[in-house]
C-alpha cells in the first residue's frame, strides 16, 4: 500500500485519537467506545446496543431533531451501529465542516440525557427490530451461529431480548453509560482533509474529562451445539454452518485467503461446485466473524428442505478439500483480497472503521499492514485449516 499519512495522539484524559489525512474535500468522523455486546452479562444482554440508540434521543445541548439536522443541512451523514467489542458513532462530511460534525459527536457521545418518555418509545422500537430478525430467514440462521460456538452471553443476539429491552430504565442506562462513555475507553478516528492539529484542538476543547478505565474482553467459553426450527409460512430452508477458525494476528489473514478461495464470489469453490454443478441452491456464499477473542466462519444456503443433508455434506466435503489448493490459487486469492482492499479503502468511513477494529484488536497500524502481511501468507498457512472439525449447523425449515 502506497505511503500514507498517519498519526496517533493520545490526550491527558485518555482519549485516544487516530488520523488518516487526504486530499479529497470529504471527512469521517468516528467516535467509538470499547464497549459491545460482547462486554455484557446475560441479564444486560441489549444495552450497549439500546445505548446506542439512546443517544441520539437529545443531550443537553440539542433535540433529537437538532442532533440529525446539524448534520444534514450540510450534507452530511450521521449514524451508528454496535458490535461485540464497539459502539461505533460517525458522520461523514465536507471537510470544511469538522468542527460541527465534532461538535455534535462529543455532544450526543457524552452529554446524552436519555429522556423517561424517550426510554420507553425507542424500548418498543427495538423490539420491533427483534422481530425483524426472528422473521428474515437468512438473519435469523446467521444470528444463531454464535450460540451455537460460544456458550451465554456471548452468543446471544446483539440488540438483546424483548424481557431485557423492556424492562432499562433511566437510572441503570445512565449507570452503565458513565462507566463506559469515558475518554480512557474511546477512540476518535478522522479520516479527510484536515490537519492533526485542528482535530487535536477540537477534541480538547469539546471533549469530557470525566474518568473511567478501559474494557477488557474476556474470551467467551466454548460449546457445540446445532439448531432446527420448522416454521410455516417459508417456502426454502435455510441452513447456516459455523465453525470456530484461529484469530490471532499472524493467523487471519490466512482465515482471509481461505475464505476467498472457499467461499467468496461467484469463482468460489463453494459456488462452483454446490450451485452450478450441482443445482442445489440459488446462493451460497462464506463469511469470518472474527475478533479478539473469537472468530468462526459462517457458510449460507438456501435450498429445498429434501436437499438440507446434501447441501450440508457437500459444504463441509469442500471445506476439507481445501487441503489441496495449488499455489496459483493461493496467489490468485492474495490479488482479489488485495484488489478488495484497495477497493474498500477508496472511501473513508470504511477505512476509518478498519482503523478502529485494528485498534481494538491490535493497533491501528496493521491496517496499513494489510498487503504485506497477506502477501506473506505461505500455501501450508492456508492448507492446515481445512483439517478444522466441529462444524454446528442452523436450521430454519419448512
Amino acid at each position: 500500500m502506497k505511503m500514507v499519512e498517519f498519526k496517533r495522539v493520545k490526550l491527558s484524559n485518555g482519549l485516544t485519537i487516530l488520523h488518516e489525512r487526504r486530499e479529497l474535500p470529504v471527512t469521517t468522523i468516528m467516535l467509538a467506545s470499547r464497549f459491545g455486546s460482547a462486554y455484557e452479562s446475560e441479564k444486560e444482554k441489549g444495552i450497549a446496543h439500546f445505548l446506542e440508540h439512546m443517544c441520539f434521543k437529545g443531550t443537553q445541548q440539542r433535540s433529537a431533531k437538532e442532533i440529525g439536522a446539524a448534520i444534514e443541512k450540510l450534507g452530511g451523514i450521521i449514524n451508528a451501529f454496535t458490535g461485540e467489542e464497539v459502539t461505533n458513532f460517525h458522520v461523514k462530511l465536507p471537510s470544511e465542516h469538522l468542527e460541527i460534525g465534532m461538535d455534535v459527536l462529543f455532544d450526543l457521545y457524552f452529554n446524552s440525557i436519555f429522556p423517561d418518555e424517550e426510554i420507553k418509545k425507542e424500548a418498543k422500537v427495538v423490539c420491533e427490530e427483534i422481530k425483524m430478525y426472528k422473521d428474515h430467514p437468512k438473519m435469523f440462521v446467521l444470528t444463531k451461529l454464535k450460540g451455537l460456538l460460544y456458550k451465554k452471553p456471548f452468543g446471544l443476539l446483539i440488540s438483546g431480548a424483548e424481557k431485557n429491552v423492556l424492562g432499562f430504565n433511566r437510572k441503570f442506562l445512565l449507570e452503565k453509560f458513565n462507566e463506559m462513555y469515558v475518554p480512557e475507553n474511546s477512540i476518535l478516528c478522522v479520516v479527510g482533509n484536515n490537519n492533526i492539529e485542528e482535530i487535536v484542538r477540537l477534541a480538547e476543547k469539546f471533549c469530557t474529562n470525566k474518568r473511567g478505565t478501559r474494557t477488557i474482553l474476556k474470551k467467551p467459553a466454548l460449546q457445540l451445539k446445532n439448531f432446527l426450527e420448522k416454521r410455516k409460512g417459508i417456502e426454502q430452508a435455510n441452513v447456516a454452518l459455523g465453525i470456530r477458525v484461529p484469530f490471532s494476528e499472524k493467523e487471519r489473514y490466512a482465515v482471509d485467503l481461505f475464505n476467498a478461495i472457499f467461499g467468496e464470489g461467484m469463482s468460489s469453490k463453494l459456488f462452483l461446485e454446490v450451485r452450478e454443478k450441482r443445482g442445489l441452491v440459488y446462493t451460497v456464499r462464506s463469511e469470518i466473524d472474527n475478533g479478539k477473542e473469537y472468530g468462526y466462519m459462517m457458510i449460507h444456503l438456501g435450498c429445498d428442505k429434501k436437499n438440507i443433508s446434501l447441501a450440508k455434506k457437500v459444504c463441509i466435503d469442500e471445506f476439507k478439500k481445501m487441503s489441496d489448493i495449488s499455489q496459483k490459487e493461493l496467489d490468485e486469492a492474495k490479488e482479489q483480497l488485495i484488489g478488495n482492499f484497495r477497493i474498500a479503502a477508496e472511501a473513508s468511513e470504511e477505512s476509518a472503521n478498519e482503523l478502529v477494529s485494528e485498534e481494538i484488536n491490535f493497533a491501528a497500524e496493521k491496517y496499513y499492514e494489510y498487503e504485506k502481511n497477506v502477501r506473506e501468507v505461505k500455501l501450508e498457512d492456508v492448507r492446515k485449516i481445512a483439517k478444522l472439525k466441529d462444524f454446528v449447523c442452523a436450521v430454519l425449515s419448512p
